[in-house]
């Protein structure tokens, strides 16, 4: 513990053991932190407070769940929910999304999803202000070993979105969702754009028009 005590546990991987990962996550002075854990290190970051980070994350969410809708492609979205391999690896992703006949996977009342008893999501989705490289680096490095099919990571500063196809613990860029079939990325990044100059009803309305043809 006295590597941990001696260097920033804020943003930055720090050798760590499985135990020390959960006795720190577990202090409250995190509790309102997201944790990860990979490769024997551990990644702590606390909640970002940034109108535009939320902002962005209000819109991901609701072109999905409009998505879906339209095209009755079954879906059930969590907002920082906890994934755990026990032992292994842990995250809290921003977004993620069990999908199609996932949608059912986690029973209601489930607090941490224990990767060795349940599936990893379909999709997972990380809103970067600040963590840019690494939400694009070790973080999808993570994801592709969690076994998720598709990892989207959302460039706030640049309004952008980078979508990532996941098979065999590798990844490629993608422009048109897997995992929700016909959703052109470039939609989605359009209505974050649009979310710049414009509020989310009038963004909500443009996709409506744009999934319905």
């Amino acid at each position: 513990m006295n590597n941990l005590q001696t260097k920033s546990l804020i943003n930055n991987w720090i050798v760590a053991s499985w135990n020390e990962y959960v006795h720190t996550i577990s202090n409250p002075t995190y509790e309102q932190a997201k944790g990860y854990y990979y490769k024997g290190h551990m990644r702590i970051e606390m909640s970002p407070v940034s109108f535009d980070h939320d902002k962005d994350q209000v819109v991901i969410i609701f072109a999905v769940n409009l998505f879906a809708a339209l095209k009755g492609i079954p879906a059930t979205g969590l907002d920082t929910t906890t994934l755990r391999k026990t032992g292994v690896r842990e995250c809290q992703p921003d977004v993620s999304y069990y999908l199609s006949d996932r949608a059912q996977a986690i029973p209601s009342g489930t607090g941490i999803v224990n990767l060795d008893q349940y599936p990893a999501p379909n999709l997972v989705i990380e809103i970067a202000r600040t963590s840019l490289l690494d939400d694009v680096g070790t973080k999808r490095a993570l994801y592709e070993e969690l076994g998720v099919s598709e990892y989207w990571m959302v460039d706030v500063q640049n309004a952008q979105l980078l979508a990532y196809a996941v098979a065999d613990q590798g990844s490629q860029r993608i422009q048109t969702s897997q995992v929700l079939p016909g959703l052109t990325l470039a939609v989605v990044e359009e209505a974050l754009r649009r979310s710049r100059e414009t509020d989310q009803s009038q963004v909500g309305t443009w996709l409506l028009n744009q999934f319905q043809q």
